[in-house]
This record gives structure tokens, sequence and C-alpha cells, in this order.
């Protein structure tokens, strides 16, 4: 999965409660002459808590403040300058196909996120959104929540009731049912443009709406050449600060291209190509879900190893381009095949790579039919030495 927890259970990052005791002599509860709290705050506080999923404080005391909430909004457009005008524009083009969601067990709130409609077969429309929608957010948030009641919220703030359809919890991506609406429009995302590292510094824009209030958020960044710290190979990283509110919102070019749907980090939204989601839906209607080849093995595009990383390669391959193997598992496909840390992988059958991303959409592109338990399918590695693998 891309992020283990994108949940709510720790405090400053995790939209829990923060206690502090402010240093203001009105307000130190230590103090005699310090007022009393009052009989009705641990009530008011349930009441307002409990019901949206959030933790209650260990304790009443001094300050009490709710941090990093899925209420927060993202990207303050203030002011009349270029690149303000731009962001807007850029989401009011999407904006009818933006929509937030919200998971309930019982009365309980258990998640929200984002969602972009990607397909209009009526009656009905679908939701591309966030796994984190229906799974737990406690310990390593790998337990699929069931018996979920899902609501939609649409552009004109109406709630709908949505259905889960698929999910995959490796790419952390879930599609959600409702019923068709007039006021919504499919976001066209066949004019995504693969996700390249040519492309690294190229401006985007992340676009999400929050629950709640069904406020249309957005705010600026830049691709980054790399990759992320998260589980998923296959996340891009961007400087886009967005809020939790925006997990599972769109992530788009300054030309309107669609790039991707994104998760949250402090430091910047990172976020899964399109060139991957579409071959992830294409395996819902084909497959059921999302067929994995595993092959055992870690990689990065060869461009963006570090430094003393690429020494070592060009010493022997002062041209060489393409895939860099971080790490292969004991007993797995690669291994059996040869592959070792530090080989670089420069095609697939045939197909030169340029980077980790256009390796990863011809694994996926692998499953012609569902694989049956123990089968096998074999495939050309080229590179410092040629190989071929047997995924599993």
């Amino acid at each position: 999965m891309p992020i283990k927890s994108q949940g709510c259970a720790h405090t400053e990052e995790g939209g829990g409660v923060s206690t502090s005791k402010k240093t203001s002599l009105q307000s130190n509860s230590d103090r005699e002459d310090s007022p009393p709290l009052s009989d009705d705050l641990p009530r008011i506080l349930r009441k307002r808590l409990l019901p949206r999923g959030y933790p209650l404080p260990s304790k009443f005391a001094g300050g009490i403040r709710l941090v990093n909430t899925f209420e927060l909004c993202f990207g303050k457009l203030d002011g009349y300058n270029e690149e303000h005008t731009s962001i807007k524009l850029l989401a009011l083009s999407v904006c009818r196909s933006i929509v937030s969601l919200a998971s309930f067990k019982g009365r309980i709130r258990q998640f929200t996120c984002t969602g972009t409609i990607i397909e209009h077969t009526p009656p009905s429309m679908r939701i591309l959104t966030s796994a984190s929608l229906i799974r737990s957010s406690e310990e390593d948030g790998s337990k699929i929540l069931d018996k979920l009641k899902i609501k939609v919220r649409l552009p004109s703030g109406k709630l709908v009731i949505g259905t889960l359809w698929k999910y995959d919890s490796y790419y952390n991506i879930a599609v959600v049912n409702i019923k068709a609406s007039p006021e919504l429009r499919e976001a066209c995302i066949h004019n995504q443009v693969p996700a390249n590292v040519k492309l690294s510094q190229s401006k985007l824009v992340a676009i999400g709406r929050a629950f709640e209030s069904g406020e249309l958020m957005a705010t600026g960044g830049t691709l980054l050449h790399g990759t992320t710290k998260f589980d998923c190979q296959q996340l891009m990283a961007s400087t886009c600060k967005i809020t939790k509110a925006g997990i599972g919102g769109l992530i788009v070019g300054s030309d309107g291209k669609f790039m991707g749907m994104s998760f949250y980090y402090k430091d910047g939204a990172p976020f899964l190509p399109f060139s991957i989601l579409q071959k992830c839906l294409k395996h819902f209607n084909k497959f059921g879900r999302v067929v994995q080849l595993s092959l055992g093995l870690r990689i990065g595009s060869l461009q963006a190893e570090k430094l003393h990383v690429r020494e070592q390669v060009h010493d022997s391959f002062p041209n060489a381009h393409g895939i860099y193997v971080q790490m292969v598992s004991d007993k797995s496909p690669a291994a059996d095949s040869g592959i070792k840390v530090g080989d670089v992988i420069t095609k697939i059958d045939k197909l030169e790579l340029f980077n980790a991303q256009e390796f990863h959409e011809l694994i996926l592109d692998k499953p012609k039919r569902i694989l049956r338990h123990g089968e096998g399918m074999p495939f050309t590695l080229a590179g410092t030495q040629d190989k071929v693998a047997m995924s599993r």
C-alpha cells in the first residue's frame, strides 16, 4: 500500500487532539486562582469529537485544540496574481468532477477524502478515490472494514449514498458507485501524460474537496525527481502541500492534463500516476482485481539514484540509463533468474526503459488472463546482464 496510515490517530500530524499548557497566567490550570474546568466540557468534547472519529484527550487541562483534521482545507488562494489565477482556472475546469466522500460505521465517521468521477455509465457513475476510505485507522491500517456506509457530497452540497465496487490495498485505491446526477461530469482521464523523468520540475496543481463544508480546494507545486518513502514503488513525489481532506484528489499538470491521484504527506503530496491508475482500472474490469506479478525486487530510476551509486555504474557503463536494482528478495523470481543488487535494467522484452515508472507500467500490462495459482509468466530483462525472469 502506498501509505501505511492516512488516518487520524496521531497528535499534531494525525488529526488527533493536542493538549498544552499555555504560558499565560490567565490560562495556567496549575494556579489556584485558575477557573475550574466546566463539568460539561468532557460531554461537549465527546459530542463533537467521537462522531467524527477523533480520539479524546487523555486529560482535560490547559488549552485543547484539534490539529490536522479532515475539516482543514488547503490552498488559500487569496489575492490576484498570475499563478493563483491559473490554479483557480484549472480547478474550475474539473470542479464538477470533484466530490468528497466519508465512511461511517454506525454513527461514527471513519474517514473522509476526495474523489473524482471517472466513468458515467447510466444509471450510475464511478468515483476513483483512496482505499483509506474503507481501511481501519488502527495499527498499520491493513484491515478493510466491512458494513460501512459511504456518503458522497456533490459540488452542490447534496449528499448521496455510495457503494464500494472495487479496491486494491497495495495501490490504496478504491472505486465507489453512485446514482448518476446531472450536476456531475465525467473527468476525461484518458488524456493523461505518462509519468516521465523528463517532466521533473513540471508545475502541478492538487485539487480536492472538503466533506463537511463542500469547499473546493487547490494548490500549486512541482513534480520532484525521484521516489517517495512509502511502500508503493509507483508513487511519485510533488511539492503540493495539501491537507488530509485532499487525499484521493486530482493532481493535474499546468496544461490541464491529469497526472495522478494524491495522498497525504506533510512535505508534499505523493501521487499515483494516472498511467498506473488506468491499468489498475482495466484489471478491475477484466480480472475483478489488480493482478500483481511478484518479482521480488525493488527498483528505482538510475537517474534518481545518489551520486555515489551513479559513479559506481558510470565506471563500468558510462552511458547507462534505465532501472537500478536496489533490493532483491531471497528465493524470489528475480533472485532465481540471477538478478542482483546493483544491476541496471535497460530493456524489458526488447522495450527500452528510461525510468522505473515505465517498468511498472509494462509489468501491469503482462497479465492477459487471470493467473492460476502456481502459474508463471516469463519475460526477458536486458541490462548489465541479460536475464529471463519468471513472475509469480
